[in-house]
């Protein structure tokens, strides 16, 4: 029998089990109560709460802009939805960089006010600090290597990263350093699929992909890109799997012609 199967709840323990089986790990976002409990009913196994709520929720052009209430604003909208996902939640930029004091607090925050199960913050050797003060707390901690986009500013572009030996290397000596840490998984962004799949055969802890090909641990995609509700964003690690722009569109099209028509509502839908 299957691990995710058995599992009323998912924990961190429970990815590595599946890990371990040879399962493979699913993972997305959610922001809020609604479709957290839609994507908790389906049977995820982690729900990221993402500080991609910057671009998705609030309409920025990076994730930089949101702050730790925010994010512990929608952490606990998702944490009221949710009976049996892992639920990770994002340090935002500047609650952990360069002060593991400020991090460590930062992450309790979260914890304490949103009732999450752990958290994610993106970098290897420069954040190490920050990783091993909330994990001394017991707080478990996800990494996150490749494209960290809360680095864009420093990167200028969203391409694919450790293409060149010398970041490829880096990347591989990160990923072993958070497991030594003690991080319980690793996110690994728009990195190339060989190189993905080789940190994921050296490492025992599980490693969920975005853009890093299929042969890692477990995949990640932000909900409103996989289900079309996002019509500008189509990179080629993005799935679509339906085009619920065009179906809301729709519904409200037909919503405003049967105002409009006085077809709504009808002797039946007034008392």
């Amino acid at each position: 029998m299957s691990v995710h199967k058995e599992v009323k709840k998912v924990t961190t323990h429970v990815l590595q089990e599946m890990k371990a089986n040879g399962e493979k790990i699913s993972m997305l976002t959610a922001y809020d109560y609604s479709l957290a409990r839609i994507v908790d009913d389906a049977g995820i196994d982690v729900i990221l709460v993402g500080d991609s709520a910057s671009n998705v929720m609030a309409g920025h052009e990076t994730t930089l802009p949101i702050t730790l209430d925010q994010m512990i604003y929608h952490a606990s909208s998702v944490i009221r939805a949710i009976d049996r996902a892992l639920v990770v939640v994002d340090l935002p930029f500047g609650s952990y960089q360069g002060n593991s004091r400020s991090a460590l607090e930062s992450a309790i925050r979260i914890m304490k006010e949103s009732g999450a199960h752990s958290v994610k913050l993106e970098g290897g050797s420069e954040v190490i600090e920050s990783i091993s003060r909330i994990l001394s707390a017991g707080i478990p901690v996800m990494g996150h290597l490749g494209l960290t986009p809360q680095s864009i500013y420093k990167f200028g572009t969203y391409t694919v990263r450790a293409k060149e030996e010398e970041e490829a290397e880096k990347l591989i000596a990160d990923a072993k350093l958070l497991e030594e840490k003690g991080c319980f998984a690793l996110v690994l962004e728009k990195i190339p699929a060989k190189l993905a799949e080789k940190v994921a055969k050296e490492i025992t802890i599980p490693i969920i992909g975005i853009g890093a090909g299929g042969g890692v641990d477990g995949q990640v995609l932000v909900l409103h890109d996989m289900l079309g509700i996002n019509n500008e964003f189509n990179p080629r690690f993005l799935r679509k799997y339906n085009n619920l722009y065009e179906q809301i569109i729709s519904s409200i099209t037909s919503y405003i012609d049967d105002v409009r028509s006085s077809d709504f509502p009808n002797d039946k839908e007034q008392y």
